[in-house]
């Protein structure tokens, strides 16, 4: 489980490292949660090892990463959220959250979207957030737009194959790109 690095009144958020292959595997091979992530509804066991490399260097270079997340009561593995930089900008930043089915529809996804989010604005001074999901994932939609995020554009999802919508937070000035 590691240490947490910060905590909301249920989560407990932990940062990734070499030794959380288990975790990785847990999250990521679940069809569940991979159902609308990857086009083929699953990552191979490379592609699960280049997930948790890609959120180790992430949190190297920029502090931040899709953390992983601990119910603070039970101590039980519950998924993944955070940020991650922008099509490699460092003050513009992606929100997302990835749960497993146990921790689904009971209040987490939105307790840990919305510390992360408060994280990025307060904290790293973000200068824009973004975030964005499969177009079938009214959940995801529903969790973003009660957050604050309005749609914004659309942009093509390599894992998935598709068109994604994309929000931005209304709080932020839009940047022209």
């Amino acid at each position: 489980m590691g240490q947490y690095i910060l905590k909301t009144d249920r989560i407990g958020f932990s940062v990734w490292d070499k030794s959380d292959t288990e975790a990785a595997t847990t999250l990521w091979s679940h069809p569940d949660v991979m159902k609308l992530l990857s086009a083929t509804g699953t990552y191979t066991s490379g592609q699960i090892a280049e997930r948790l490399a890609r959120e180790i260097q992430n949190h190297e270079l920029y502090g931040v990463q899709y953390w992983k997340l601990y119910n603070l009561e039970t101590s039980e593995f519950m998924g993944c959220c955070g940020l991650k930089p922008y099509h490699e900008e460092t003050d513009i930043y992606e929100l997302g959250f990835q749960l497993l089915p146990a921790f689904w529809n009971k209040g987490y996804a939105s307790e840990a979207a919305k510390f992360s989010l408060n994280y990025a604005l307060e904290v790293l001074k973000a200068r824009n957030v973004f975030a964005g999901h499969h177009p079938q994932n009214e959940l995801s939609r529903k969790l973003l737009t009660k957050l604050g995020f309005k749609t914004f554009t659309t942009e093509f999802y390599e894992p998935t194959g598709l068109v994604h919508p994309l929000y931005r937070y209304y709080d932020v000035t839009p940047q022209q790109y």
